[in-house]
Formats: C-alpha cells, sequence, structure tokens
C-alpha cells in the first residue's frame, strides 16, 4: 500500500459501461488506479449535485480520485441518473427523479454485483482488485447515497415502506457534508421537493464510517438547523464512528468536487488536502490496521493552526 508521500502514476478509464436491465440509460463509470500492484482495494465515490453540469459525473472529484487512486485504491466513479449530464437524456417524468435516491444506491450494488465484468471491461485491471475490501464515499447527495448503503434505513415517502439499501460488501465509508436527519430540521423547501429526506434513520447505519462536515457548512435550503444538521451521521448512528470538523469549511470543504471550481464557496487547497489525507488514513487503518489514523489525528491536534479537530466513538 502506497502512501501519501509516495504517489503512483495512475491509470483511468472512462466510460466504462454496463448496461442495466430497466435502467433508463446504461451505468457509465470512470475507473482509476494505479498502473502496478494487486489486491487492490477499492472505493465507490459518489458524485453530489451541484450548478455546473459535469462534476456531478464520473468526470468529477478530480481531486480525490486522483489522490487516492495514486495511493493503492482503485477509485470507480458512476454518473448516477440525477446527474446534470443526462438532463437532456432523461425528462422530469422518469421515475425517481430528479434525484433518483433509490437508483443511486443500486448503482453501487449493481457494480459490486459485476467487478468480474468491469476487470475485463478494462483489462489493465484484470484480477489485480481485492473484492474483499470495499468502501463507498459520497459528498453531499452522494453522501446520502453512501448512508444508505452503510446501513441507514428510509422511508420511501410515496410507498411508507420502510427500506433496507444497505450492502454488506461495503466494509467501511466517508460522509463528506451528508445531510442529516429529516423532520423538524428540514427545511420547508426541502421538505416539499425532497420528501425521501425526512425518512432517514442513522441508528441502523452500523458500517465503520468516517463523517467529515464544516463548521460553517449552513446548507440553508436544505436545513434549519446550520452546520451541526451534517453531523446528524456521526451522533445518531453507532459505533465504531469518527467525526471530522473543518474549520472554516463550507459545503464544498474547500474544493472536493473539482480543480478550480467556481461554484466552491469555501475554496481552500490545505482543506481539500485535508480531506484526502484523513480520509487515506481512515481507509487504510479500516482495511490494513496500523495506526495511519492515529497519527493524522494527532498530527492535527498538534498542528500550530489546526485546519479542524477528530473525535470518535
Amino acid at each position: 500500500m502506497n502512501t501519501a508521500a509516495s504517489p503512483a502514476p495512475v491509470l483511468s478509464v472512462a466510460p466504462v459501461t454496463l448496461p442495466v436491465p430497466g435502467r433508463p440509460v446504461d451505468l457509465e463509470m470512470k475507473v482509476s488506479a494505479p498502473v502496478d500492484g494487486s489486491d487492490l482495494p477499492i472505493i465507490l465515490l459518489s458524485h453530489g449535485q451541484g450548478f455546473s453540469t459535469h462534476l456531478s459525473s464520473l468526470h468529477g472529484y478530480a481531486p480525490l480520485a486522483d489522490y487516492w487512486a495514486a495511493r493503492g485504491f482503485a477509485v470507480v466513479q458512476p454518473t448516477h441518473l440525477s446527474s446534470m449530464t443526462l438532463s437532456g437524456v432523461l425528462g422530469p417524468d422518469v421515475p425517481g427523479a430528479p434525484m433518483h435516491w433509490r437508483s443511486r444506491a443500486k448503482d453501487m450494488s449493481e457494480i459490486l454485483d459485476r467487478l468480474d465484468a468491469i476487470e475485463s471491461s478494462v483489462p489493465q485491471l484484470r484480477g489485480r482488485l481485492d473484492h474483499g475490501k470495499v468502501s463507498v464515499v459520497g459528498h453531499s447527495m452522494g453522501g446520502h447515497t453512501a448512508s444508505l448503503l452503510l446501513g441507514a434505513g428510509i422511508k420511501d415517502p410515496e410507498s411508507g415502506e420502510t427500506l433496507n439499501l444497505a450492502d454488506p460488501r461495503i466494509k467501511a465509508g466517508i460522509l463528506l457534508a451528508a445531510p442529516g436527519r429529516g423532520g423538524e430540521a428540514l427545511s420547508e423547501w426541502a421538505a416539499d421537493n425532497f420528501p425521501f429526506m425526512a425518512g432517514v434513520d442513522f441508528s441502523t447505519m452500523a458500517t465503520p464510517t468516517l463523517v467529515v462536515v464544516g463548521d460553517e457548512d449552513e446548507s440553508t435550503h436544505l436545513t434549519v438547523r446550520g452546520p451541526s444538521w451534517h453531523a446528524d451521521p456521526y451522533h445518531l448512528a453507532p459505533g465504531p464512528k469518527s467525526l471530522l470538523t473543518l474549520f472554516g469549511g463550507q459545503h464544498g470543504l474547500g474544493g472536493v468536487s473539482g480543480y478550480d471550481v467556481a461554484e466552491t464557496t469555501d475554496e481552500n487547497p490545505d482543506r481539500v488536502s485535508a480531506v484526502r489525507k484523513f480520509g487515506l488514513a481512515y481507509l487504510q487503518s479500516r482495511f490494513f490496521g496500523g495506526s495511519n489514523w492515529e497519527a493524522a489525528g494527532k498530527e492535527l491536534a498538534e498542528a500550530p493552526r489546526p485546519l479542524g479537530r477528530v473525535e470518535s466513538k
């Protein structure tokens, strides 16, 4: 496993395409991995939504995907049906629109069902992936997707049925500026436009997870509770969990969705570096043991000007 000090050259292939029965368009993804090495752990990276067209697709989140792939992970980035890149293909009447919250989670399970097919589509990866070491990372709406895969329950607002979309093949996760609880915590706009957010239950999210939040992430279009709302997946879920709070961080967490993103309100390369460095340390510790995570937390706490703080349970 490579360390943060020794990045490797990265191979990225896109689009890798999987036809999925019943899905209105094929499932496309980008796969990035170091050019050498075997038994590569897998990161499923779920994009958020935003003003930019292509960041909410397989083309986004390069600051994270590039970094983690260069340090020994295979990063798989699907384009979910909610992506702005599909707005000219899928109309507003497609079932699940506009957020396609259920389909997003199913995309990730479909990828895990067909890892062999993905490896066959990318011969340079054949036989190099460790199918037993799988994690999921999601930002914003992608964080909602990741929370469902990690075990959070959700009530379907149309049927009233409580669903379990957890995938037991996923052994760890990272939630970046993810949505919190529903009910009175939601803004009126969110309750009207995203009713699925009302029915999330974090009490069943038992998979080990790192929750990353910005202490200035107000997200007033979604919640009336302010930045603390994004920490709900940490406080309301059972352990083991860790919480990384980034000082001065807003919803973009410094710019994780892409290089030089104009819509990032808190552009800060050091903050982005912290997200990807701490994310790497967390996943390395979960999959390979060692003290990477503890060392990263100590480094953060002892820095002359700390970028944030870490707590665990």
